[in-house]
């Protein structure tokens, strides 16, 4: 659809999918997770190419690394350093103040919430068929 936009913010063309899209699953913890073996996926994902790396792992926040020894922070770091986007969970120990991880300044640190609430949107097809859907946001990524 071209001309889609969001009130009138980032306009341009909306599509649905990713027909180009390939998943490559590396397995990093069996039966524990070594540091090894997350170092090792960061490499095998960086020669082979992939353009986004998503982690849902972490230490716990009270066992939290410093920069210097964190796996995570280290193998993001080589991947960035080499143009992948790196997206890492914030952690399941929250909401407690302190309990997020993964926040080194070159990862995108994402977290899920629960709220009291819904938030509503309309779209408004083509056709001028308006559809009410919640949501909080719709995002895509152009390919």
């Amino acid at each position: 659809m071209s001309g889609a936009s969001y009130y009138g913010l980032a306009a341009g063309t909306a599509k649905g999918g990713s027909p180009e899209s390939r998943l490559a699953i590396y397995k990093v913890c069996s039966p524990g997770c070594s540091g090894s073996g997350m170092l090792a996926a960061f490499d095998d994902a960086i020669y082979d190419g992939v353009d986004v790396l998503s982690l849902s792992i972490g230490p716990y926040s009270s066992n939290r690394p410093n920069l210097t020894t964190d796996v995570i922070a280290i193998g993001a770091f080589h991947a960035v350093e080499r143009g992948i986007v790196v997206v890492c969970s914030a952690g399941n120990e929250g909401p407690e103040r302190n309990t997020v991880i993964n926040d080194a300044p070159w990862i995108l640190t994402v977290a899920a919430t629960t709220i009291d609430r819904d938030l509503q949107s309309n779209i408004v097809l083509g056709s001028n068929k308006v559809i009410k859907v919640q949501s909080i946001a719709l995002c895509g990524i152009p390919i």
